[in-house]
């Protein structure tokens, strides 16, 4: 029978430290959005070309990339907390920079590019620390509740801040920077705020063993690797985020608040799914619910590529973030709860190196098809590729597809 607080919609904010993670964590989200938007908008305007639009993803991806060794032995050997201050305060600076790129009327593409390149590599470092927080802030029985919440807060944030970028770059292209500004600081301040948690640091020993121990971790241990690149295939073929400013100016006819409408869709679809998977936890076929979601998720994208109508456009990424958020809730309670302590810093960089791929990766496929076949066809072939990619991941990794409670790993958890 469970304990009184698991299965609480609100049992991870019993914790003090986790509610103000939770407030750093909305706020840090909420800014990027509102970021990500006027950037976008701004740079299409500027150029016209959907491949600069990819270019905008890959430049924040790359750092996560080539930093991928340091990002999670960092997260692992020092202060979580500190460095997530530490590197919201430099995305702080960054959305300042764009603030006077935009003011003095030097916003061009290279030095674009090279802010967001300083961002990427603070959200390098933030990934792995901000995740490998959230279990020393809560006991194991409240985690896949705060990861719930997790998701929540990632994806209101999602809906609010593209509706509030586009209507922010409305009222003046500089606006939606001083926003961001004043919310990393909010942000920075939630996080300094909490109080020293326990965390079981890695040993002092830099070899080069160490540095790989995530790797060595996720190829060993089947379940994670599967989870893990089911996301970063299924999004990598049906991510379409980074073509939203082509859908909705070419061919929808919409203007920047629709844009921040479309931007906002997955997230309402996620939030909705995120709120009841707090209250009602996966029982049971977890690992078959999370194929099914991916399969979804390939198929709203065929739609959403397909259609010529906003409210379907709409229906159709409300459906995307709904279903993504099954396999996003799976996939982090599994590497949360299978991995380590000493090692979930270097796990998660590996982890967040998939996700990042999965999505600035899967903006520069878009706009790079896109730029070569069109925007629609780009979209309809990545929605296919993804359903194609669940049915795959069910055959190649059959204990993935067994799974069935999300619970500390024994070997009674496989469905049969």
């Amino acid at each position: 029978m469970s304990k009184p607080t698991e299965g609480h919609r609100f049992a991870a904010f019993r914790h003090t430290s986790y509610a103000r993670f939770f407030v750093s964590r909305f706020f840090n989200s909420f800014s990027t959005q509102i970021v990500s938007v006027a950037v976008g908008w701004q740079m299409y305007d500027l150029t016209g070309d959907p491949f600069m639009l990819g270019l905008i993803g890959l430049v924040q991806f790359a750092p996560a990339l080539l930093l991928i060794l340091v990002t999670g032995s960092v997260a692992d050997r020092y202060n979580r907390r500190m460095i997530m201050a530490v590197c919201l305060v430099v995305c702080t600076l960054c959305a300042a920079a764009l603030l006077g790129l935009t003011a003095f009327s030097l916003f061009a593409p290279l030095a674009v590019f090279a802010v967001l390149a300083v961002f990427g590599i603070a959200r390098a470092f933030l990934g792995p620390a901000m995740q490998s927080l959230a279990p020393n802030l809560v006991p194991a029985k409240d985690l896949s509740n705060a990861i719930a919440w997790n998701s929540t807060a990632q994806q209101t944030a999602t809906i609010v801040g593209p509706v509030t970028g586009g209507l922010l770059y409305g009222l003046g292209p500089n606006v939606p920077y001083v926003v961001s500004i004043v919310l990393f600081l909010v942000a920075s301040a939630a996080v300094i705020s909490i109080p020293k948690p326990p965390q079981r640091m890695a040993g002092a020993t830099r070899s080069w063993e160490s540095l790989v121990a995530g790797f060595r971790y996720i190829r060993a241990e089947k379940v994670v690797l599967g989870a893990i690149s089911l996301d970063l295939f299924a999004v990598l073929l049906g991510g379409a985020i980074a073509l939203m400013p082509v859908f909705a100016r070419d061919i929808l006819a919409l203007g920047p608040w629709w844009l921040g409408l479309l931007r906002s869709a997955p997230g309402v679809g996620s939030v909705a799914m995120a709120v009841w998977l707090a209250a009602h936890p996966l029982r049971h076929r977890a690992g078959r619910l999370m194929l099914i979601g991916v399969g979804l998720f390939g198929f709203a994208t065929v739609v959403f590529g397909l259609s010529q109508w906003a409210w379907l456009s709409i229906a159709a990424l409300v459906l995307m973030g709904a279903s993504d958020m099954i396999s996003v809730y799976v996939r982090n309670t599994l590497v949360m709860l299978w991995t380590p302590d000493e090692l979930r810093g270097r796990v998660t960089a590996v982890n967040m190196v998939f996700i990042g791929a999965s999505n600035e990766l899967g903006e520069f496929r878009a706009g790079t098809m896109a730029s070569v076949i069109g925007a629609i066809p780009a979209v309809v072939v990545g929605g296919i590729g993804t359903i194609a990619v669940s049915i795959l991941w069910a055959f190649w990794f059959p204990k993935l597809r067994k799974i069935d409670s999300l619970a500390v790993p024994d070997e009674n958890r496989l469905s049969g």
